[in-house]
Parts: structure tokens; C-alpha cells; sequence
């Protein structure tokens, strides 16, 4: 009995039970690769187009969240959400004034029927190419047919006195900031974005905006318009050099005549004011003279002796002259 114990070797499995083993764990493993292949995640960013046999199959899976296809039948493509740019190269375009300018354009799409998406242009590649198509013709079409400075000013913009004193007058006696801006900056954003639009919706795509990133003249005009804008400068700055000596003669001008006004003025003053000290005077010594005419004739004499008759005076007078009456003694009486 001892030799029957737990040491005892067991009796081999048979063929039909490795067999029966080997089938359950090929089933258990191809249940898994066919769960596995029958599920497939759509994230929140994303949607998706389930396709068999290259054809669509079922509408578009829009929805975030866990989906079920048929395995190794249908395959799942997906496709952004989300808001995608678009960067255009830059332009060379001839503005309604002739004047040659390189116009840089951005603008934002989303994809917001991914059948006809995958239909018309396949993925995200495609779509910009076609993006490159429509909006580069738009953008030309609309810069051609528009002013440089509806192009570069906004409609609401504002312009300070000052800065129209300081503007270069055009050959049609306006100046370029007192130009009235009729669409502007804004309304030729949204004409292209209207325009554009009309054709997205062939391809499953949504466009949200269109902006003009930048704006500037070509290299070979750029010289040209420096050396205008510099000649412009001159202009202006000669004039304003023109103004002001004009004005300093002006002002020299009045300063001298109002000088030469004061000084006739003053001039004036002075012989009126001398002319009443002078009729003062000779009112006085009138009143003097009819007081006391001996004395007056008295002190006369003697200013005349003390003024014409000096160290080396000569008179030669007559005998009988009266000049000498109060040196004789004679005078007073």
C-alpha cells in the first residue's frame, strides 16, 4: 500500500484532450483579436469615416467615445475637429492704383462634413492645396479691383489734425489721410472671407476667417517709394522753411513799422510837449517884460555883456550907442 502514495506518477493526457486544449486557446485568441479589431476610440478633437472596402459605410462618427466596426472588413479613418490654419505664401499683386504690392494672407478652417471631405480631398494635404487654389485667386481678384489705402487703412480709423497739417497734397489737391476710406481693412477681409466661402462647401470644409497678415511694397518698387516719400519730406520741409521766413519778414516787418510809429509818436510828443515849454516861456517872460519893462530891459543888457564881451571880444560901436548906457551910468534911471 506504501507504494501507492501521493509520489505516484499520473497518467498522461490524451491526444483529443491537447487537441480539445489547443482549439479553445486558438478560439480564446481569436475572440480577442477580433474584439479587439471591432473597437476603435473617437476622441473629443476628432471625428471619423468607417469605410469597407474603400466605401464609406454609415454616417460620419462624430460623437467622442468608444465605437464597434466589423473586423478586418472596415477601416477607420479620422479627421481634426478642431480649428486648422491655413498660411498662404506671399503675393505679388497689382492694386487698382497700379501700384505693385506682396500681400501675406492667413485664414482658419475646420472640417465639418468629413464624408465629403474624404471624398473631394481626401486629407488634411489635399485640403490645402485646394485652400491654396481658391484663396489665392479671391485674394487676387479683391486686391486688384481695390485702392492701396482701402487696403491699408481701416474705416474707422481717425485722423489727428496735426498729422493732416504735416500730409503731402496729391495732384488731385487731396491728401492721402484726408481720403475717405468707403470699405477698409475689415470690409475687405470679409469680402474675400464671402467670397471664399461659396466654394468650401463643395469640399466638406468650413471657413472661419480670413486675415491680411502683411502688407508691403515689392523689393524693386520699395527703392522708388523711398526715394518719393524722401522727396515728398524735402518738399514739405522746404515749404515749411518758405512759410517760416516768410513769416519772420512779416513779423520784422510790423516790428519795424510799429518801431518807426513809436518813434513818430514819441517824436511828436516831444515838439508838442517843447512847443508848450517854449509858449510857457515866452508867456512868462511876456508877463515878466509887462511887469517891470526897465528891469526886464535891465537884466537883458546884462546877460548880453556877459555872453558877447569877453577877454578877447573887440566891439566897434559908435560913440552915441546905447549898449554902453549902463557902463556909463546912464541907463538907470
Amino acid at each position: 500500500m506504501s507504494g501507492f502514495g501521493s509520489n505516484a506518477p499520473r497518467p498522461a493526457a490524451s491526444p483529443r484532450t491537447i487537441l480539445f486544449r489547443f482549439v479553445a486557446v486558438l478560439v480564446v485568441l481569436l475572440g480577442l483579436m477580433t474584439l479587439s479589431g471591432g473597437l476603435y476610440v473617437v476622441d473629443a478633437g476628432e471625428q471619423a469615416v468607417v469605410l469597407q472596402f474603400q466605401r464609406a459605410v454609415g454616417a460620419p462618427v462624430t460623437e467622442p467615445g468608444l465605437h464597434f466596426k466589423v473586423p478586418f472588413l472596415q477601416d477607420v479613418v479620422r479627421f481634426d475637429k478642431r480649428i486648422l490654419s491655413w498660411d498662404g505664401d506671399p503675393e505679388q499683386i497689382t492694386t487698382r492704383g497700379r501700384e505693385f504690392i506682396s500681400v501675406d494672407t492667413t485664414a482658419r478652417w475646420r472640417i465639418v462634413e468629413p464624408l465629403k471631405f474624404l471624398q473631394s480631398v481626401r486629407d488634411e494635404l489635399g485640403a490645402r492645396s485646394r485652400l491654396d487654389d481658391v484663396l489665392d485667386s479671391v485674394v487676387k481678384d479683391t486686391i486688384s479691383s481695390t485702392e492701396l489705402v482701402e487696403i491699408v487703412r481701416s474705416s474707422n480709423w481717425t485722423v489727428a489734425p496735426e498729422d493732416l497739417e504735416r500730409e503731402v497734397v496729391g495732384a488731385d489737391g487731396q491728401t492721402e489721410l484726408s481720403r475717405k476710406i468707403v470699405v477698409g481693412r475689415e470690409g475687405l477681409e470679409r469680402a474675400i472671407l464671402a467670397e471664399a466661402q461659396k466654394s468650401m462647401p463643395n469640399y466638406g470644409i468650413e471657413l472661419v476667417d480670413v486675415r491680411i497678415k502683411r502688407l508691403n511694397y515689392v523689393v524693386s518698387v520699395q527703392k522708388q517709394v523711398f526715394d518719393r516719400m524722401i522727396s515728398e519730406r524735402q518738399r514739405v520741409a522746404a515749404q515749411f522753411r518758405s512759410e517760416g521766413q516768410g513769416e519772420g519778414a512779416r513779423i520784422r516787418g510790423d516790428t519795424a513799422r510799429e518801431l518807426a510809429t513809436l518813434r513818430s509818436e514819441a517824436k511828436r510828443q516831444a515838439e508838442v510837449i517843447r512847443g508848450e515849454a517854449d509858449a510857457e516861456a515866452t508867456r512868462i517872460f511876456a508877463e515878466a517884460y509887462g511887469a517891470d519893462p526897465e528891469f526886464f530891459a535891465f537884466v537883458r543888457t546884462l546877460e548880453s555883456y556877459r555872453t558877447s564881451i569877453g577877454a578877447q571880444s573887440t566891439l566897434v560901436l559908435s560913440a552915441d550907442s546905447g549898449y554902453f548906457d549902463l557902463l556909463r551910468g546912464t541907463g538907470v534911471k
